[in-house]
């Protein structure tokens, strides 16, 4: 594979404006093993595996079961193992990571503003939307995830 660009050392400036926004989300109200498992899912669905590596490895510090974790990408058959905040943003994620296919529609806001406040569906948004990004970019620069290290 061919070595690419160290996007961090080339463009800090832009790192730390991603990490302001990461910053922003830790500490929007929102519960951080919600956004992990958001993290894991619009990683999953964009095929990250620098992120899948990173998120997995961060909610089962978290104490989130492997079990869980397993079935992330199947959450819709996964019974009650996800609760209803988290099935809804679950939806929501895939909605929006998947907008040239989805248009994110009008049910999927419903459902999604039925179990959040408008607050946590523009934070939760913005959680999407920053993990597009830092997908977009470890997949670009082809970062090597701590698994094959």
């Amino acid at each position: 594979m061919t070595a690419r660009i160290d996007y961090n050392t080339v463009a800090p400036g832009a790192s730390a404006a991603l990490a302001g926004v990461y910053g922003y989300v830790m500490k929007s109200g929102l519960p951080p093993e919600l956004v992990e498992l958001v993290y894991l899912r619009v990683s999953q669905i964009n095929n990250c595996a620098f992120c899948l590596d990173m998120h997995t490895r961060d909610l089962l510090a978290k104490g989130v079961k492997v079990e869980k974790l397993a079935l992330v990408q199947a959450w819709r058959e996964a019974g009650k193992l996800f609760d209803i905040r988290e099935r809804a943003a679950l939806a929501w994620a895939e909605s929006v990571t998947k907008v040239g296919q989805t248009g994110v529609p009008d049910e999927d806001y419903s459902q999604a503003k039925a179990v959040f406040t408008e607050k946590e569906l523009v934070d939760l948004t913005v959680a999407i939307s920053l993990m597009n990004a830092y997908n977009r970019m470890a997949i670009s620069f082809r970062n090597t995830p701590k698994a094959a290290e």
